[in-house]
């Protein structure tokens, strides 16, 4: 048995054993290669999200009427990033095993490997969806194999072809944007063709990952690497509610970075883009 965090996001307050799907953070931001401080995302996030309600007017529904169970912050090795991805995929393993849905917060990209690595041994078949202002597909970044620039790479390793699908990519170095011409689905700068792809993927076990930064900067400037061009909430929104009808065996919500934005705008749109999710995602 688990016990819910002290201080959880606000409508998720359940217990463990009742609950249908588990937030937990994963603060970790060791190998950000531009502005760190994506580690104090979910903390900042659970402060701040009693500033927003618990009911959804864009899907009528509330997060009082589900269950969601809040585990609160792994402790993560921030010396040792094998160490930490290793933390992160027991916990995402036991939540997986008590067949529930695990919903991570980070942190910087990297941190969904980890996970990833949990949810592809229980479902082999897995496909993810990324939802990212940068490729995030080189080999290695500064000779590191290990980074929130190679993370999709690393997810590559354990799917291979055909089974990751990017949106909203305006971001990359040349080379891992030919790579991924060869090796990933892209639509590149927006959702256009996500609902043609969401209707092949019907039937199969997602792994739903939203880096914030496919946000445009105007909408979203509280991250490590902004990139201009991004979309807007509603687009955003949209793009959740679209592949909310697949099968989401886990998903998670990264790459707020909160000490860049003194307005604290950018945590309150990465709150409601948490309630979104979680309710989108219930059945």
């Amino acid at each position: 048995m688990l016990n819910r965090n002290i201080e959880t996001f606000i409508g998720c307050d359940n217990d463990y054993e009742e609950s249908n799907i588990v937030v937990f953070g994963a603060p970790f931001d060791s190998t950000t290669s531009f502005r760190p401080g994506t580690r104090f995302a979910s903390k900042v996030m659970r402060s701040e999200s009693f500033g927003i309600e618990t009911y959804s007017p864009y899907q009528d529904k509330d997060l009082e009427d589900i269950n969601v169970f809040d585990g609160g912050d792994l402790e993560l090795s921030f010396g040792n990033t094998e160490r930490a991805l290793g933390q992160i995929k027991d916990f995402t393993s036991k939540v997986l095993a008590d067949g529930k849905i695990p919903c991570m917060i980070g942190g910087e990209h990297l941190v969904t490997l980890g996970s990833v690595r949990a949810v592809a041994e229980k479902y082999p078949d897995l496909h993810v969806i990324q939802f990212d202002a940068h490729a995030d597909l080189r080999d290695d970044y500064l000779e590191e194999k290990l980074s929130h620039a190679t993370v999709i790479h690393r997810v590559w390793d354990i799917l291979g072809d055909g089974r990751i699908f990017q949106f909203g990519i305006r971001s990359g170095d040349r080379s891992e944007i030919q790579w991924g011409k060869d090796h990933v689905y892209t639509n590149q700068f927006n959702f256009d063709t996500l609902q043609e792809i969401t209707e092949k993927l019907q039937g199969k076990p997602v792994y739903l990952t939203i880096d914030l930064d496919v946000l445009d900067p105007s909408v979203f400037p509280g991250t490590g690497t902004p990139e201009a061009g991004g979309v807007s909430f509603m687009d955003l929104l949209q793009a959740i509610l679209t592949v909310s009808g697949l099968n989401i065996v886990a998903c998670d919500v990264n790459e707020l970075s909160p000490v860049y934005d003194q307005s604290g705008v950018s945590t309150a749109v990465a709150c409601k883009v948490l309630r979104e999710l979680l309710l989108a995602i219930t059945n």
